[in-house]
């Protein structure tokens, strides 16, 4: 199923060819899978395939489906490309999540992520950077970070966030590598991820395209920044499926699906095939920390690509003199927007 979503970039009936195979795969795999039937239902509709949309969308009805409830739906975007830009931010909503420690004992624990949360949670709220409503930034970090309820505050988002708002999407975690799971899927690790067995992980874990998927048909903001400082290089649990957490990063297929729509950018905080790295003199990561710096040092005033730029800069010179790693972070945006500006005063009072 998530294979199925990540082949949808423009919403053409190609991609949904492409997709509709695995969906039926992945219903006969697991016929009591609701939300695998309710996406089939909409890949059939999308190619007309009118009988098999609707027989898929009762099974969808009789089994449930939190797709359906939420009306996610990757071949809509949620922003529209054709809509007037407002030179100004009317309002601006944050979710910012962090988790160092794991209820799951095989995932190596992390020592700054719930640091790094709360640290950029402050700079949002800070009235001289981010310029935040505090009430508009909502925090998760270690327990409070489960799956369950990092969904509802993604959909806490979508519900919030008007078209002339702004949206920042924080996370400082784990993330999974694709070779870790049989259909090759990126996942964030919540606090309550299982790792093993390999079904534990699809089942408890959050996967990237069901943030991607948030983001392209929920989040009708047409200003959108998600900064993920993931695939930390934690201690080893002594165990692969653990030690390959570490080298986990997003793949190129979630970011250019982020990336559709208006006014989308996200920010990674390493390369696929790289490790993200602890700054234990800052305590926080080397991502988050010059994160910090870069907001601070123009008073949150920067583009998104300057903040980029700084970021990339010197987050690689660090981790290269200190570890002789290579740590290189990525950005990818939506083409022909305005600049994303996360210290932007809001005209919404």
């Amino acid at each position: 199923m998530f294979q199925a979503l990540e082949r949808i970039r423009r919403g053409a009936s190609a991609e949904a060819e492409n997709g509709v195979q695995l969906l039926k795969d992945a219903t006969d795999l697991c016929p009591g899978f609701g939300d695998a039937w309710y996406y089939r239902s909409l890949f059939e509709r999308k190619l007309s395939h009118i009988p098999k949309a609707d027989f898929a969308l009762k099974r969808a009805r009789m089994l449930g489906s939190e797709a359906m409830d939420q009306g996610l739906d990757p071949f809509t975007l949620a922003t529209n490309p054709g809509a007037a830009l407002s030179s100004r931010v009317h309002d601006k909503w944050a979710l910012v999540i962090g988790i160092s420690k794991f209820s799951d004992k095989n995932v190596p624990r992390l020592n700054y992520p719930s640091k790094d949360a709360e640290d950029f949670a402050s700079v949002l709220k800070d009235p001289q950077v981010g310029r935040f409503n505090p009430e508009h930034v909502h925090t998760l970090v270690d327990a409070d970070a489960t799956t369950r309820h990092i969904k509802e505050e993604l959909n806490w988002l979508a519900r919030s966030a008007q078209p002339d708002d702004l949206v920042v999407i924080f996370v400082s975690s784990h993330g999974s590598p694709r070779e870790l799971d049989s259909r090759e899927v990126n996942y964030i690790v919540t606090s309550d991820t299982e790792i093993k067995p390999q079904d534990a992980l699809f089942a408890t874990a959050l996967g990237m395209v069901e943030l991607t998927q948030v983001v392209r048909s929920r989040i009708v903001a047409r200003r959108t920044a998600i900064l993920l400082d993931t695939c930390h290089s934690g201690a080893a649990a002594g165990n692969a499926a653990a030690d390959a957490i570490a080298e986990g990063s997003v793949s190129q297929d979630t970011m250019d699906s982020i990336r559709q729509g208006v006014g989308r950018a996200i920010i990674t905080s390493s390369q696929a095939g790289e490790s993200s790295y602890e700054n234990d003199d800052a305590k926080n990561g080397y991502f988050t920390y010059y994160l910090l710096q870069a907001l601070r040092q123009n008073q949150g005033m920067d583009s998104i690509q300057e903040v980029y730029g700084y970021v990339h800069d010197q987050v690689s010179k660090s981790v290269q003199t200190k570890f002789k790693l290579r740590q290189n972070p990525v950005l990818s945006r939506s083409d022909g927007n305005a600049d994303i500006v996360i210290g932007a005063a809001t005209s919404g009072g």
